[in-house]
């Protein structure tokens, strides 16, 4: 029997649910090429950061003012914008590249808070010849005037500013630190979010206790890390009119299977395949794993269980949560505090054997 393993996602029609979530591996178009050969149905860019935008107005701001007060020749030495390049230029003509390279969808990824020049670049995303954008809103609130009511608006304006200057569909990935996720996820939809990507991963800092310094530590993600977004992608799933698509700890098949079920019409790798040093060999196992599990149960495509699991599709979803959180507390073997026992001794405790 003839697996079935096509889905759609942000309107395109993919071969597979497997898509390459935005990681470095984006850099490599050959890298890319092999991976979609292997089965991956998309990728996702690398993303273009907020600060780099930033950072390349500061520069040309600089470039084109610093001296030019100096002495009235200073015009004959300022550089021509069209000679260097800056980093979200190197960017737009990644995508370029990639578009020559493969023939699966290529969604840009932006990561950032504030509108600045995003809008800008967004619509370059859109005329280089991405098919999709997915909008990376990583932002870790410390001001503590700022309420969450005010954090969340500004992730809609956001959302409803740039969806009314691009035409590609536009993904939302959103990280599960919010009050009441279903409601934000509700308001994304409406200012033009097509899916909703869950969830991004907030890399933590580490001390070096030698230097006295603040330094990065990436930790590569595994499956233990799939059940936060297993859980609200089946929450989800009926009640917000978007795809979803799963990310964070999607490493085996059984993975892809569980975040399907849960209604995610794709799911995203990128600490998979930055394990391996043959990811375009990870993926090709990966699919023969899929493919085996749903023959042996005699499913016939994935578009079959999607939803399957999720909370609207069981008998009472009213229970769903409460109930689960029961069979998890009653799932430990009530065996008691493991406890010494000890005997009292000239006015001393002594464990005993």
């Amino acid at each position: 029997m003839m697996i079935d393993l096509s889905t759609s996602y942000l309107g395109l029609s993919l071969k597979t649910p497997i898509v390459a979530a935005a990681s470095p591996l984006s850099h490599h178009p050959d890298v890319v090429q092999r991976l979609e050969e292997a089965g991956v149905s998309a990728v996702v860019m690398y993303s273009l950061f907020e600060e780099q935008i930033i950072r390349t107005s500061l520069e040309l701001d600089y470039l084109l003012t610093h001296g030019s007060e100096s002495f009235a020749e200073a015009l004959n030495y300022l550089p021509d914008h069209g000679k260097y390049s800056v980093g979200p230029e190197r960017y737009i003509e990644q995508i370029h590249e990639l578009k020559r390279k493969v023939t699966i969808p290529v969604i840009g990824s932006l990561n950032g808070i504030s509108p600045g020049g995003w809008i800008h670049y967004a619509r370059l995303i859109e005329e280089a010849g991405a098919d999709g954008l997915e909008l990376n809103i990583y932002n870790i609130p410390t001001d503590p005037k700022i309420s969450g009511a005010d954090l969340e608006q500004g992730y809609v304006d956001l959302v409803r500013n740039i969806r009314a200057e691009i035409q590609i569909p536009l993904a939302v990935k959103l990280s599960p630190y919010f009050s009441s996720l279903p409601n934000l996820a509700w308001r994304l939809m409406e200012a033009g979010a097509q899916s909703l990507v869950l969830f991004n991963r907030f890399y933590q800092p580490d001390f070096d206790m030698e230097k006295l310094e603040v330094v990065p530590n990436l930790q590569l993600s595994n499956s233990s890390e799939l059940r936060v977004p297993l859980r609200w992608v089946a929450l989800l799933y009926g009640r917000v009119p978007v795809d979803l698509a799963v990310t964070s700890g999607v490493h085996t098949a059984e993975d892809v299977l569980k975040a399907v079920m849960a209604g995610a019409k794709v799911t995203m790798l990128a600490s998979a395949l930055l394990k391996t040093n043959t990811p375009d060999a990870y993926v090709r196992q990966l699919i023969s794993n899929l493919q085996a599990w749903m023959t042996e149960r005699e499913y016939e495509s994935i578009t079959q269980m999607q939803g399957s699991m999720a909370q609207r599709a069981v008998a009472q979803p009213g229970a769903y949560e409460r109930a689960n959180y029961m069979k998890v507390l009653n799932s430990y073997p009530d065996t008691g505090p493991v406890i010494p026992d000890i005997t009292l001794q000239a006015g001393m405790l002594y464990p005993v054997d």
